[in-house]
């Protein structure tokens, strides 16, 4: 099975304008986030809709490919790249171009999701520690995630799911192993293409996740599960504990 990781790439950012291009050490972050992938897949590019960007992989001497600036989704942008690079290959990983310490164990979580045949999409999801405060747990900016026998996803919420009948919250977590969701994702390049094409859902319009237009048009998610802490960049002060954090490794 031939797989490509393409890692999206915007400037523009409400939070964090530029953030593709702000330095962690001797690296940008979207160097550094394609140099990780790199070290578990060969075939890996940028997709980007600014050229400063383009440039700057192409300075580094990454696969880069300039896309739409209409896109809603890193998942459409992914689908774009697809298309213009048309490489034959079996399944796209959608690396978020902001985790510049996503580790190589997950993508290979996300890769071995495929190893069933069944499999149309495939995420990660974290266990929740039973020690963590059930606020944490409720953090709508942390979608949960339930999973069937054979860890397929049978929903995403920003609310805590399931919900326990007559245990305390501050209880939950230590009473059920619950799961967050990680926003990374891949799909058979024919799944790809036919997801981008669906209208939005009512669940995601609802919870405004996108994975829930896509369970319920019957399409199967295949959960691989992490413990990694992988460390999203959405504001210069992330930014700020993500050079702490790579100077203390050093």
């Amino acid at each position: 099975m031939k797989f490509i990781g393409i890692i999206p790439s915007r400037y523009a950012s409400t939070r964090f304008p530029g953030k593709p291009l702000a330095r962690i050490g001797s690296m940008t972050m979207v160097e550094r986030v394609w140099r990780q992938v790199r070290r578990v897949l060969d075939d890996v590019w940028v997709a980007t809709d600014d050229s400063r960007i383009f440039d700057a992989v192409k300075e580094f001497g990454g696969n880069v490919v300039m896309t739409s600036a209409e896109h809603r989704s890193g998942t459409d942008r992914c689908r774009e790249a697809y298309d213009l690079i048309g490489g034959g290959q079996d399944v796209v990983v959608n690396i978020q171009g902001d985790e510049p310490f996503i580790e190589p164990r997950q993508l290979e979580a996300i890769m071995k999701c495929f190893d069933d045949a069944s499999t149309d999409i495939a995420t990660l999801v974290r266990p929740f520690a039973p020690n963590g405060s059930f606020q944490q747990l409720a953090d709508p900016n942390t979608p949960k995630v339930v999973v069937d026998e054979q860890m397929n996803a049978i929903y995403f919420s920003r609310s805590v799911i399931p919900y326990l009948r007559n245990v305390p919250t501050e209880q939950w977590p230590s009473h059920h192993g619950y799961y967050t969701h990680v926003g990374m994702y891949a799909y058979r390049a024919q799944v790809l293409g036919e997801i981008t094409r669906l209208p939005q859902s009512s669940l995601e319009l609802a919870e405004s996740l996108e994975q829930l237009r896509w369970l319920q048009n019957g399409y199967r998610i295949k959960v691989g599960v992490t413990d990694c802490r992988s460390i999203g960049i959405d504001t210069p002060q992330d930014l700020e504990n993500a050079i702490k954090l790579l100077c203390a490794d050093e």
